[in-house]
């Protein structure tokens, strides 16, 4: 069973950047897909990015061009550089990976 574990969220100020990461335990993460979602309050969940074991990315048109995905799969950790940063980007920001959800960091974007 993976755990995962995020880490690198906090406030930053509109055009601003943070880099997200996911420390994932266990033995599957190099073999697995591993996406980042998103939930603003009083909003579902949703998709933000998703890459493949092998590094295809893919993104939600909101971040396009803002936010890149990536992986190291020698450190089983995931990350998820975000760049431009604005209001509407404020959301409890989860690493997911087969079956398993991380807690969750905050990111609150806000002048």
């Amino acid at each position: 069973q993976v755990q995962l574990v995020e880490s690198g969220g906090g406030l930053v100020q509109p055009g601003g950047s943070l880099r997200l990461s996911c420390a994932a335990s266990g033995s599957i993460f190099s073999i697995s897909a591993m996406a980042w979602y998103r939930q603003a309050p009083g909003k579902q969940r949703e998709l933000v990015a998703v890459i493949s074991s092998g590094g295809t990315a893919n993104y939600a048109d909101s971040v396009k061009g803002r936010f890149t995905i990536s992986r190291d799969n020698a450190k089983n950790t995931g990350y998820l550089q975000m760049n431009s940063l604005k209001p509407e980007d404020t959301a409890v920001y989860y690493c997911h990976v087969g079956y398993t959800w991380g807690k969750g960091t905050q990111v609150t974007v806000s002048s």
